[in-house]
C-alpha cells in the first residue's frame, strides 16, 4: 500500500512518474487516496501542516526564482498531469487516424463519468470543453432569444461573457441589464434582491458569476437560481473560478447551466474545461458549432468542434485524481490560510483596503487588495521589476486594486516576500 509521500513523491517526480502509474493500478491508486485522506487532523489543522504541503509543493514543476500569485488567470500542472499529457500526445502521433480517434478518444467517457461524479449529476449531463468561455458561450448563444429580450448580470461578470452579449445585442437587438452590487457582497439575501429588484417582464436569461473574477465573490447562486426559477428565468452560473476551488456540487447550486475552466484550480492541462447542462434542457439548448438532428437530446453535440486533441482531457483523470488526493476541504481551507496570512498582515496599515470578505463562505484563496495613492498597474510592474512577484491588475468603476491568487504549490516564504514588497510600496 502506497503511503501519501510515496505517492505524492512519485508525483513529483516526471521520470518516475511513468513507473508509478504502471505501478499504481485502479486498486492501488484508491489506497493511496486512502492513504492521504487519513493523514491525521482537520482540514483547519492540515491547512497549517508544513509537513503535508511540502509535500504538495514537490509535485509542481514552477520556476521558484519568481513568485507566481496569478493562479487565477491560469494555473500549473503538477508533473503527473504533464507526464500523462506527453504519454496520450505520444501515442495519438503514432497513427492519429488509429491511436486518437480510435482508441484514445473513447477513454474521454471516463474523463466524463469522473467529473460528473465529483460534481454529483449524470454523466449525460457533463460536456468536455476547451475553457469556461467556450461553454459559457455555448449557453449564451444557445437561448434563442428576439429584439427587445433582455439579459440580466451584474457589472462584475467576465469581460468576454458581457461581450459575448453586446456583440448578439448589435447583431439582434436583444438588450443587456447590468447593475451593482456591493463590494465585499456579505448579505447574500441583499444580492437575490437586487437580482430579483432588476428583472422586468422582458428578461428572459440571467448569467452569474459563482466566483467573481475581480474579487473572489462568491455568490448566492442556489438563491438567485431559486427565485429566477419561480419566475421561469434560466441562469447561466459561471463557474470558472469555483469549481476545485472550493468544495460544493451541482446539489449546493441546483442550477441548469454551469461552466468552469480546468486549468485552473483543478490543475488540468491548459485548453480543458467543463459544460453542465441539465438533462431536460439539452434539447432547447443550440450547440455553438452545427451538430446533427440525431444529437439533439445529447451532451455530446456541445463538443462538434471538429478534429480536436485527446492528450489534453485524457490527462483531466490524472488532475482529477490529484485534487482528490490532497482533499476538496484541505485545499480550501490551506488556500483560505494563505489569504489571510497575507491580507491580515496588510490590513494593518491604513492605507491598504481589501475588496474581499474575510468571513467564512463569502470568498476562497482570491483576493482583491489596493494600497490607496498606488495604480494598480504601476504597482502589479514594480513587484514584478523589482521582486518578481506576478499579480493582476484590476481597474472596475467603482473599485481597483491587484489581484492575488496563491496556490496549493505556494510556500509561506513566497507570501511573506510578497507582503514585505507591499509594505515596502506602502512605507514609500
Amino acid at each position: 500500500m502506497y503511503t501519501r509521500r510515496q505517492f505524492l513523491g512519485a508525483i513529483g517526480k516526471p521520470a518516475a512518474a511513468a513507473t508509478a502509474i504502471a505501478l499504481l493500478d485502479p486498486l492501488g491508486i484508491r489506497r493511496a487516496l486512502e492513504a492521504l485522506a487519513d493523514y491525521p487532523g482537520t482540514p483547519l489543522e492540515v491547512a497549517e501542516d508544513e509537513s503535508f504541503w511540502f509535500e504538495v509543493q514537490q509535485a509542481f514543476t514552477v520556476d521558484r526564482s519568481l513568485v507566481n500569485l496569478n493562479n487565477g488567470g491560469v494555473s500549473p500542472s503538477p508533473a503527473i498531469v504533464q507526464e500523462a499529457m506527453g504519454r496520450h500526445l505520444a501515442y495519438s502521433n503514432e497513427a492519429p487516424a488509429y491511436t486518437m480517434w480510435r482508441i484514445l478518444e473513447p477513454q474521454r467517457e471516463t474523463v466524463r463519468q469522473r467529473l460528473a461524479r465529483a460534481f454529483h449529476c449524470d454523466a449525460e449531463e457533463i460536456a468536455l470543453v476547451r475553457n469556461a468561455s467556450e461553454g459559457l458561450q455555448i449557453c449564451q448563444l444557445g437561448f434563442d432569444l428576439k429584439p427587445g429580450d433582455e439579459v440580466l448580470t451584474t457589472n462584475q461578470d467576465y469581460g468576454r461573457m458581457i461581450t459575448t452579449f453586446q456583440q448578439r445585442g448589435r447583431r439582434e437587438g436583444i438588450v443587456l441589464k447590468q447593475f451593482s452590487i456591493p463590494v465585499p457582497a456579505e448579505n447574500p439575501s441583499e444580492v437575490v434582491d437586487l437580482f430579483e429588484q432588476n428583472i422586468t417582464p422582458k428578461t428572459r436569461v440571467i448569467l452569474m458569476c459563482h466566483t467573481i473574477n475581480l474579487t473572489g465573490q462568491i455568490l448566492p447562486v442556489r438563491g438567485v437560481v431559486r427565485m429566477a426559477r419561480k419566475k421561469g428565468i434560466p441562469v447561466i452560473v459561471d463557474g470558472a473560478h469555483s469549481f476545485a476551488h472550493f468544495e460544493f456540487t451541482q446539489e449546493d447550486l441546483e442550477c441548469d447551466y454551469f461552466a468552469t475552466s480546468l486549468h485552473k484550480w483543478l490543475f488540468a492541462p491548459h485548453g480543458t474545461g467543463m459544460l453542465y447542462v441539465k438533462k431536460d434542457k439539452i434539447k432547447a439548448l443550440w450547440p455553438m458549432m452545427a451538430a446533427s438532428e440525431t444529437m439533439d437530446e445529447d451532451i455530446r453535440k456541445y463538443e462538434e468542434i471538429g478534429t480536436h486533441p485527446a492528450a489534453n482531457y485524457l490527462a483531466i483523470a490524472e488532475a482529477l485524481t490529484f485534487h482528490q488526493g490532497i482533499g476538496a476541504a484541505r485545499k480550501e481551507a490551506r488556500l483560505v490560510f494563505l489569504r489571510d496570512r497575507w491580507a491580515k498582515q496588510l490590513l494593518r496599515h491604513d492605507r491598504v483596503r481589501l475588496h474581499t470578505s474575510l468571513k467564512p463562505g463569502f470568498a476562497c484563496g482570491l483576493a482583491n487588495v489596493q494600497i490607496d495613492g498606488v495604480d494598480p498597474g504601476e504597482l502589479t510592474q514594480a513587484l514584478w521589476k523589482n521582486h518578481r512577484i506576478i499579480v493582476t491588475p484590476i481597474k472596475h468603476d467603482e473599485f481597483e486594486g491587484i489581484r492575488v491568487t496563491p496556490n496549493v504549490y505556494t510556500t509561506l516564504e513566497e507570501i511573506d516576500r510578497f507582503t514585505e514588497a507591499m509594505e515596502a510600496v506602502i512605507k514609500k
